[in-house]
């Protein structure tokens, strides 16, 4: 959809700190991170919710969540993962995208108040872009 940011990351025509990709989707930094190191996982095709995901792309589109999920504490040294998706409602841009964000015990994250947080640099934000994706690519590739 031309006016869709996500579909512009998809294809490249709009710029993203890039994680992963995978014919089920792409995986990039949120810019607004509940914590630094906060991923939003795409499909590639323009769909609204996941009500709309046909039923053949959920296993490919959730392994990659999954493998995302995986790769965040082990990239980023959190213990864990809270992974959400909005449908309509608080979904900022009207397309699938599903949250994977570093959790750590003491976080301060209480129920589903999400304080927003903004990376120092561009350079800080490609390093943890890097770090996730090198360690999803580590963690496929022993699949």
């Amino acid at each position: 959809m031309a006016d869709c940011v996500f579909c512009g990351i998809v294809a490249g025509s709009v710029p993203a700190f890039m994680v992963a990709s995978s014919p089920a989707g792409v995986a990039f930094l949120d810019i607004r991170p509940v914590f630094k190191g906060h991923v939003l996982v795409v499909p590639r095709p323009h769909i609204v919710q996941l009500i709309d995901l046909p039923t053949p792309d959920l296993s490919g589109y959730f392994g990659f969540v999954q493998s995302i999920a995986a790769a965040v504490p082990a990239a980023l040294g959190s213990q864990g993962t809270f992974v959400a998706q909005n449908n309509i409602v608080s979904q900022s841009v009207p397309h699938l995208h599903t949250h994977v964000v570093p959790r750590t015990k003491g976080d301060g994250l209480r129920g589903f108040f999400w304080p927003r947080r903004r990376y120092d640099s561009d350079d800080e934000a490609l390093d943890h872009a890097s770090r996730i994706g090198e360690k999803y690519r580590s963690l496929s590739a022993a699949d």
